[in-house]
């Protein structure tokens, strides 16, 4: 039963980060938008929530299986998040009301980071199995 909740808190949350792209990318209002510009540096701080929540859950999502990467074990989840920023931020460059933010890129990818450090500490405390 917590793994279906898990899996459905992953999908759940990549559908809401899709549609705050789209939003961005057609041009779309949302409240979140407003929030974040509200904060200093609420931008950079929201994709580096979004992304080590996001990494967090899908990791959890596949059970914490893990996969040899540049010579690191690392989380499957991880490494699809990673490969999703990397398609979304570039795909700025090609959106003519987009911009590409190098720092967004940055706080992305420290947000997986943060999010693949914490599964580690998860399955390290609950002594969980290393897939």
């Amino acid at each position: 039963m917590l793994y279906r909740c898990v899996v459905i808190a992953a999908t759940s949350f990549l559908a809401f980060i899709c549609y705050m792209v789209y939003l961005a990318n057609t041009g779309g209002h949302s409240i979140f938008f407003e929030l974040v510009q509200r904060l200093p540096y609420g931008d950079k701080i929201g994709h580096f929530v979004l992304f080590m929540v996001l990494s967090s859950l899908v990791s959890a999502a596949w059970k914490f299986k893990t996969r040899q990467f540049l010579g690191w074990r690392v989380y499957q989840g991880s490494l699809f998040v990673l490969l999703f920023v990397v398609v979304e931020e570039s795909s700025q460059l090609f959106i003519p009301s987009r911009s590409f933010d190098p720092l967004d890129f940055l706080a992305n990818l420290l947000g997986v980071l943060a999010g693949t450090m914490f599964c580690r500490l998860v399955v390290k405390t609950a002594r969980l199995p290393q897939i």
